[in-house]
């Protein structure tokens, strides 16, 4: 199957982010073994979603990993001129959710499979597909935590994220929680009766802004836009009614760390001001949502030399954003971002990719292969 073909079935399979994927799971699987690529389908915690893990070739060889996720963000927002799992092509363009974030980067490994197969590999080329990538990779660390039984340690992994098939080798790490405060209702004409949970979150949101001001004066790695690493309020949710004392607020805050800058430390500040208005009477609930380490790789690492000689472009030192990346390179794996699309169509409506960055991409495993050999 062309990459163009492949790429029109997966966007087919609504794989949308915390929902089942056995659909998706199983068209890939049948693909792949068709291939005569040995297959593992590991299922996670939740029970109804799993990553798959494929090799082509001798696995008692030390050899490279591609790693990409099946899951997409919703399609619900508005904006969208053709059915979003539809795949729809004018010209060079193929539209459709999951397009270039990360589906395309799926096709075109796909396509290359007949090529590795074929190929009288020395080294293997292995597939590593998570789920649910975009809740903060939660797929993926049980993947990683089953490599040893699955495989040699590899001489590194390629994620491929949108990156216009320019390497990068470097990204921030993150950690995301919700904060939940509970105090007592009652009508608002009797606030001394109640505990107003809007305004005892405010000690937090309060804590929250000055941390953020606080990072932007450093550490700082030039490399990055912005240099210094951040925090932020991303959503906030409370009260009933204007004559109502609201006896719920929740808050959602992420923070993105520099190389070396836990993320989830930079939260810790936030934490121990909510856990203060449990003094107060107040009931608090503080729930990580997600966290990943930051990537970074040498510029004179060999997976960086080795993908500017597959891509035929210097990488990039850095990018804010975060992949799956920086968990491999935890794992005592190097790590290197290099996909086709661009991360700026993302998540939008109308999400696409051309289809000559599929065949770029495709060109790319290819040549990897043909380093296998």
């Amino acid at each position: 199957m062309q990459a163009i073909e492949i790429l029109e079935r997966l966007i087919g399979f609504p794989s949308v982010v915390g929902t089942p994927n056995g659909e998706i799971v199983a068209w890939i699987r049948h693909y792949l073994q068709s291939h005569g690529a040995v297959v593992t389908e590991l299922l996670g915690p939740e029970g109804d979603r799993s990553n798959l893990f494929a090799t082509i070739g001798p696995k008692e060889e030390p050899g490279y990993i591609l790693s990409g996720h099946m899951d997409v963000v919703p399609a619900a927002e508005g904006g969208w001129t053709s059915d979003p799992f539809r795949l729809r092509a004018e010209a060079d363009r193929l539209y459709g959710r999951g397009a270039t974030d990360m589906k395309g980067f799926l096709a075109a490994v796909l396509a290359a499979v007949p090529a590795l197969a074929a190929a009288s590999l020395r080294r293997p080329v292995h597939l590593a597909f998570s789920y649910d990538e975009e809740a903060g990779c939660r797929g993926v660390p049980h993947m990683i935590a089953r490599l040893p039984e699955l495989c040699e340690t590899p001489l590194g992994a390629i994620i491929g994220e949108p990156s216009g098939m320019r390497a990068i080798r470097a990204h921030k790490g993150k950690a995301a929680a919700r904060l939940t405060v509970r105090g007592r209702s009652g009508h608002s004409s009797r606030p001394d009766q109640g505990l107003n949970a809007i305004h005892a979150i405010t000690d937090v949101l309060a804590c929250a802004r000055a941390e953020a001001e606080r990072l932007t004066r450093g550490p700082y790695e030039p490399a990055f836009e912005p240099p210094y690493s951040s925090l932020q309020v991303g959503t906030l949710k409370g009260g009933q009614a204007v004559n109502i004392i609201p006896d719920t607020c929740e808050a959602e805050f992420e923070a993105r760390g520099i190389s070396g800058v836990d993320p989830i430390i930079l939260l810790a500040p936030l934490r121990a001001a909510a856990e203060a208005l449990s003094r107060r009477g107040f009931q608090i609930e503080w729930r990580e949502l997600s966290a990943y380490p930051a990537l970074s790789l040498a510029a004179d690492a060999p997976l960086a030399a080795l993908l500017g000689e597959l891509t035929g472009i210097e990488p990039l030192a850095a990018v804010s954003y975060g992949t799956e990346a920086g968990l491999f390179q935890r794992a005592g794996i190097d790590a290197i971002i290099c996909g086709p699309g661009d991360i700026g169509r993302a998540h939008k409506p109308d999400e696409f990719i051309l289809a000559s960055e599929l065949l770029a991409c495709q060109a790319m495993v290819e040549a990897l292969g043909r380093r296998c050999t």
